[in-house]
């Protein structure tokens, strides 16, 4: 090869290099994910003018929030969280370490992103290092899935305090590590089982993949996305694997469907592709509108005879209203918007992390001032 060329192909590599690592293929606005820009923009102005039901919502965030203040933190080095049905007592208590100190952390980077309150973001912030210190690993039958789906709360808000500058540059890399070595390999470690597992799998690998500016992944697993939701979804409505859980089987439709819309979410705040109103879109829609009328009418499910049914004795953890409350802005669906305006604000703070608080953060397509 000739001086000349080889002097070429030189230059060409010193533009090309720093054009892939800079690439916005490679780089996402932050915060995203599950709480984009325009979504807290939007939040803070309907806070600031005092709208309903806004208003109500960010109050009863900032409860949350204040009561995190004077928590601790309950970090495990192993997350060792046993079949749920051969050690309950067990399987309760190492979750919920993981379920109280996530709830904290989400409800304060929220708070510091709609008020600003230092308060707020340097509890977060040290509720992040504890665990991404502290935890190495998880364990068990369990604690895959129960790390991917309460794990999420330490995602989202790691995401919501990405910009926090009392955020030490070594506290960022010791999360990343214990994001990419715990958190992600337990969500990638499910995310092709063909059940509930599944979808928290590839919802929670997303997460993090988002937090980690990883397009690649991203793209690969909006492709499974697609790939596995016509085998769990039938054309009626019913997933095929979650309607076998016999008197659970309604709840275990929800907890299929929350994380698979928080992955069309993401998906749609990563890339701008809108699976909510794709073909994949209508047979989610048709799922939930199944969900619904079934708990709604759970002496009419097909499946099981007095089956499970959400109700809002418990406004911690009303379900399936936080899911339809977060769906009732995309889809317009008046059936929707009856069963939750009774109810708002609706807030879910119990088992696992996608529509936590659904009235506060509203979910829309398109610019969220119109």
């Amino acid at each position: 090869m000739g001086l000349d060329i080889r002097i070429r192909y030189i230059v060409v590599l010193i533009y090309l290099i720093p054009a892939f690592f800079i690439s916005p293929a490679y780089c996402y606005e932050h915060p995203g994910g599950m709480h984009p820009r325009a979504q807290i923009n939007f939040v803070r102005q309907q806070v600031r003018l005092k709208r309903e039901p806004w208003l109500s919502a960010f109050n009863q965030l900032k409860v949350q929030a204040d009561s995190a203040l004077i928590a601790g933190h309950h970090a495990l080095e192993d997350f060792h969280i046993p079949g749920f049905y051969f050690d309950k007592e067990g399987h309760r208590r190492n979750s919920e370490a993981l379920n109280s100190d996530g709830f904290h952390a989400y409800s304060c980077a929220l708070a510091w992103q709609l008020t600003g309150s230092k308060k707020y973001g340097d509890k977060a912030i040290m509720l992040l290092n504890a665990w991404a210190s502290i935890n190495k690993k998880y364990s068990e039958a369990d604690g895959p899935l129960v790390m991917t789906y309460m794990g999420a709360s330490l995602v989202i808000a790691a995401e919501l305090m990405r910009n926090y500058s009392e955020w030490k540059s070594k506290d960022r890399e010791q999360f990343k590590r214990w994001l990419e070595s715990v958190y992600r390999k337990a969500a990638c470690s499910i995310s092709s089982r063909k059940n509930n597992w599944g979808d928290w799998g590839l919802y929670g690998a997303m997460l993090a993949d988002y937090y980690l500016d990883n397009s690649p992944a991203i793209a690969q697993h909006i492709r499974q996305l697609k790939m596995d939701l016509p085998a769990k979804i039938a054309d009626d409505g019913h997933l095929t694997e979650e309607v076998k859980r016999e008197a659970n089987g309604i709840w275990y439709t929800y907890f299929s469907l929350t994380p698979v819309t928080g992955a069309f979410w993401i998906a749609y705040n990563a890339t701008g592709e809108n699976l909510f109103f794709s073909g994949e879109g209508k047979s989610v829609k048709k799922a939930l509108d199944y969900l619904l009328y079934y708990n709604q009418h759970p002496q009419k499910w097909p499946w099981y005879p007095s089956p499970r049914q959400g109700k809002p004795e418990d406004a911690r953890s009303f379900w399936p209203a936080n899911l339809i409350e977060a769906m009732s802005g995309l889809y317009k669906d008046e059936a929707y918007e009856t069963y939750v305006e009774g109810y708002r604000p609706l807030m879910f703070a119990a088992r696992h992390y996608v529509w936590t608080y659904p009235t506060l953060m509203s979910v829309k397509i398109g610019d969220y001032e119109k």
